[in-house]
């Protein structure tokens, strides 16, 4: 039977949640919020946070994710906890039966995403990766700007973002974020969204690493990962990825330059440089992604409408930030297949 027929008979959609943190608290936000969808159960890392979230959120706590993916009473399974769980998680609720949504990445090692990928496929399950740069406002005044600027020859794309003291949560801890651009592959997926596919990449990565005795559980102060990519149609990209203490200054700016014009969009602001004609651009909200993205996922489970990313799109990004992975340990440039 097909997995949309199927959910859309048994209405409310009843959706299990993993992770307790801000993406979690939106994801949870949006469900309440939407009558096809009920929250059935969520499962977290610290009990006491899981039964406040379960309150908070009027459902029910789970002792543990593996509990959660087993109950019969859930059809969808939510992934909003830290990168290095994704996969594990992911794997086991389709084994499960269930249909899956995780943010991004889908999983740290590439060849895990892709057995995963090739999973849902053989068992008939739904599976999403959230990608919600690509709803964003900024992301769609690219797009719909892209062609006044040219042929693009250079893109440089820049978030830099200073944090004193660096705080000690998962994110900066490099076995549960990931390599820097694999833990933030939205820097990788909004670029081959729009400008295809790569060539090579070159990387150099650099972690400031908390002292003792933080550094036992691997927190770093601060990290800066830079990468240029070759994409297949001779365009070069630049990407500056830092987080931490050693920076002073915030950066959120991209930069597209084409022959007949650039595109400019620093923080949510975007204008068209042409010489001294300079247009300014409406860039969206980024408010409201994660509900909008849980609606789009509804939609697609019960009227089969097409969803704004495959799979396998967000897998080919994994496998580019991968490279830069790849080079940043070896200094050399690593080519793409």
């Amino acid at each position: 039977m097909n997995s949309n027929i199927k959910l859309a008979a048994r209405l409310p959609i009843r959706i299990g949640l993993v992770g307790t943190g801000y993406a979690a608290k939106l994801r949870a936000e949006a469900i309440k919020g939407d009558e096809r969808a009920r929250l059935v159960a969520v499962a977290g890392h610290i009990p006491e946070k899981t039964e406040e979230f379960a309150q908070t959120y009027e459902t029910e706590a789970a002792v543990s994710w593996r509990e959660l993916i087993e109950r019969e009473d859930i059809d969808l399974v939510i992934i909003s906890t830290v990168s290095r769980d994704h996969g594990a998680i992911a794997l086991a609720a389709i084994l499960a039966g269930k249909d899956v949504v995780v943010e991004y990445p889908l999983a740290l090692d590439v060849a895990e995403a892709t057995e995963i990928i090739a999973l849902s496929e053989k068992a008939g399950k739904f599976l999403h990766v959230e990608h919600l740069e690509l709803l964003g406002g900024v992301h769609q005044a690219l797009v719909k700007s892209l062609p006044d600027t040219g042929q693009v020859f250079y893109v440089r794309y820049a978030t830099l973002s200073p944090e004193q003291p660096a705080p000690r949560r998962w994110s900066y801890q490099r076995d549960l974020f990931g390599f820097p651009l694999i833990g933030a592959l939205s820097r990788v997926q909004r670029l081959t969204d729009v400008f295809g596919q790569v060539e090579s990449v070159s990387c150099q990565a650099q972690y400031w690493d908390a002292p003792p005795p933080e550094k036992e559980l691997g927190y770093f102060t601060a990290c800066l990962c830079t990468a240029q990519m070759r994409f297949k149609s001779g365009m070069i990209a630049e990407v500056v990825y830092g987080k931490g203490e050693v920076f002073w200054q915030s950066e959120r700016k991209l930069e597209v330059h084409g022959d007949r014009g650039t595109l400019i969009f620093d923080k949510d602001k975007g204008k068209l440089v042409r010489g001294s004609e300079i247009t300014c651009l409406q860039v969206g909200s980024r408010r409201g992604l994660f509900a909008k993205d849980t609606a789009m996922v509804l939609d697609h489970l019960i009227e089969g409408t097409p969803l704004y990313i495959t799979p396998k799109a967000s897998l080919y990004a994994l496998k580019v930030a991968d490279a830069a992975r790849r080079s940043a340990e070896t200094a050399q440039t690593v080519a793409l297949d």
